[in-house]
Formats: C-alpha cells, structure tokens, sequence
C-alpha cells in the first residue's frame, strides 16, 4: 500500500514537469539572404541567431528560410512555417515579400512582424492584416521627415528614381500625399528594377528636368546605381536615399559617390551622440554592443537592429501570452496578436512603439533623423 502510495506521489510530481519540458515556443522567419535585398537579409539573421534562447524560462527554437528576394518564395516559406505550427513568422525584409506573406497570416492566424517600410503591409488593419505588424519606421514618416529636410534647405522641386515594384511605388505615394504641404514639385518620375545593371536612361531624364534634389526610393546596394550615375554626369544638387541604405555593403559599393547623401532614418548608427533622454539611446547602445561581440566592430547595421526591435516585440508580448495559452495552440496565437496590438511605449532601436487596433506599425512623426555619409562612414546630418 505504501509503494502504491509513493508511485502514486512521484506520478503526480512527474506529471507538471513533464508538461513544463514539454513546452517550447516555436519562431519562424522568412529573410532574403540571397537575391538582391541579401544586404538587408544577412544581417537580420545575424541577429536572429545570437538572441536568448527562452522567454521567461520557455525554451525558443527558430525556423530561418531563405526567400531569394522572391516572392513566390516568400509566400511558400509562410506556408511552410504555418504548417510547422509556429508560433510567429517574422518577415519578410522586403515590402513585396512581406505582402506575399499576409493572406497566410490571416488564413492560418499566425501573428506576422514584416520587417519593411510600407504601410500598405499593415493598412487598412482588417481582415488578414489584424494578423500582421509592421516593426521598422516606415516610409510615410521617413518621407515626410525628408521633404521636411529638402524644405529646410531651400528645395522646391525633386526628381524620383524608384524601384518598379510594391516598395517603389510606396515611397512615391507617400512623397506625392506629403509634397504639397511643403511646397515642393515631383518634376521627373523613373522607375527601375532590382536586378538591373545600369539606370543612365532614367538618370538623364531625371537631369533633363534639373531638379534640386533627387529621391532615390530604393534599398540595399542596388540603391547605389541611381547616385552614381547622378554624380557621375554632373549632378550638383541634393541626394537623398531611402532608409533601406543604412549599411555599410552601401558604403562600401558606393565609395565616393555616395558621400554627402541624405537619409531618413532610425537613430541606430548614430546612437552615441544622441542626447541620453532620446529613449532609443540605451537600447541603441545594448544591441551594438550585443552584435559586435559577435560579428565585430562596425558590423551593426539598421537592418540588424530592425531585427533586434522584432525580438523586443516578441519578448514584451510573450509575458502576457504565456499566462493565457500554451505555446504552438491557436489559443496562444491569438493570446500573442493581442498581446502585440497591445504594446504601448515599448522603446526600440528605431524609435518608441505603440500599437493599437488601428495601428499596427505607424511611428509618430518627428521619429526619425537625418544621417548623412561623411568620409565614408554614418553621421548625423548638420
């Protein structure tokens, strides 16, 4: 009677700590480290894979695919993680991958976090896209940040190089909605792809036009071909860039020709001269430290700390979630949606973050700073 009675006790003891092990949040992602937005791509996996291993006391697994820059790609990775019952998908890096990723989110209920700019990913927040938030600036207030720059500097008229895709077409949308308010004229628009070798056409037009400043809606070291070939034909005037630029393969491809850009951008790179009140400044200066420990000094980029700002996300959502489901049931993914719509004042690298029924990734808009290229290397603009 008295071995039953013991057996009977250890099963009961055995039984919580079985289901504890057993638990374990599952993470997905769909990144670009091929293809031509790799540059943003690699170093957000970076990230990924130096990260804690568990949230309050939860282990964490990742699941990381590689989308090419494709989004054919994109989308069957989405399904693929959906199948494999995670948790959250993160991504994709990229406007029309992380599009290709939203009818999945709102299919399977899987909280999505798109690590681009466009506000057409999260807007309007209904249907599939209560699923799916929106982590970095985006381009409404990045572009409205730069036509307040140009503004200051006396530009009245801009030319536009984008690329001929969802995100191009964002950039120009938000520049045509913010341009009258500061007085300023779209005098040239031209378009490119991310695979071309070569913009001259487009670049002349836009010069036939002589416009003060040029636009260059475009990321990643493709974003290089337009300025180049600007300054390569004479072009005197202002050069701003898209945020998708913030990295040093853009230096480093760029060289001479891309000193003197503008860009509107998250404070990252510049973290160390900001005033200790901005509140991206201590978290700025924890990931730099965090990711070059592991990848060197000058490694950080925007774009890894985009990554960083997903995982500050995850983790602030996870302490409520947990209380309410178990990880990988449709219970817990709910639990985590609302947990993230419910964010408020969380401090990123990028800024400050507060999500709402109606706002799934929309920063207020004195967010962003203006940083320049100066002898080859980030600063902020005077």
């Amino acid at each position: 009677m008295k071995l039953q009675a013991l057996a009977l006790g250890a099963a009961i003891l055995v039984l919580p700590l079985t289901g504890s092990l057993a638990q374990e949040i599952k993470l997905g992602a769909t990144l670009s480290t091929t293809g031509p937005a790799a540059s943003l791509g690699i170093p957000m996996k970076n990230t990924l894979q130096i990260l804690p291993k568990e949230i309050e006391g939860v282990p964490v697994s990742w699941t990381i695919l590689d989308d090419g820059t494709d989004t054919t790609q994109a989308r069957r990775n989405a399904e693929k993680l959906a199948s494999e019952n995670v948790d959250l998908i993160i991504g994709g890096n990229t406007t029309p991958t992380s599009l290709a990723t939203v009818e999945i989110a709102g299919r399977t209920q899987t909280p999505v976090l798109a690590i681009a700019p466009s506000p057409g990913i999260i807007e309007p927040v209904e249907g599939a896209k209560t699923w799916v938030f929106k982590v970095p600036l985006g381009e409404r207030e990045l572009a409205e940040r730069t036509l307040a720059s140009m503004s200051q500097r006396g530009v009245k008229t801009i030319g536009f190089i984008g690329f001929n895709d969802a995100l191009g077409e964002g950039w120009l949308k938000e520049f045509e909605r913010f341009a009258p308010k500061f007085g300023i004229t779209i005098s040239a628009v031209e378009k490119f792809a991310r695979t071309d070798t070569s913009v001259v056409a487009q670049a002349l037009k836009v010069l036939a036009a002589r416009p003060d400043a040029v636009f260059v809606g475009a990321t990643g070291t493709p974003a290089v071909l337009p300025t180049a070939q600007l300054r390569e034909r004479g072009y005197k005037g202002l050069i701003y860039q898209a945020s998708g630029v913030v990295n040093n393969d853009f230096l480093r491809v760029g060289g001479k020709n891309v000193d003197g850009v503008l860009i509107a951008a998250g404070p990252l790179l510049v973290a160390s001269a900001l005033p200790d009140a901005n509140p991206s400044k201590a978290t700025s200066l924890d990931f730099v430290k965090l990711y070059e420990a592991t990848y060197g000094p000058g490694s950080a980029s925007l774009f890894a700390g985009n990554a960083y700002d997903a995982w500050l996300l995850i983790r602030n959502a996870m302490s409520s979630a947990l209380k309410v489901a178990k990880p990988g049931t449709p219970e817990f993914r709910a639990a985590l949606r609302s947990a993230l719509e419910k964010t408020d004042g969380l401090a990123v690298t990028n800024g400050v973050i507060t999500f709402g029924p109606n706002n799934h990734g929309i920063f207020p808009p004195g967010t962003p700073v203006m940083l320049t290229v100066r002898n080859g290397t980030w600063a902020l603009a005077n």
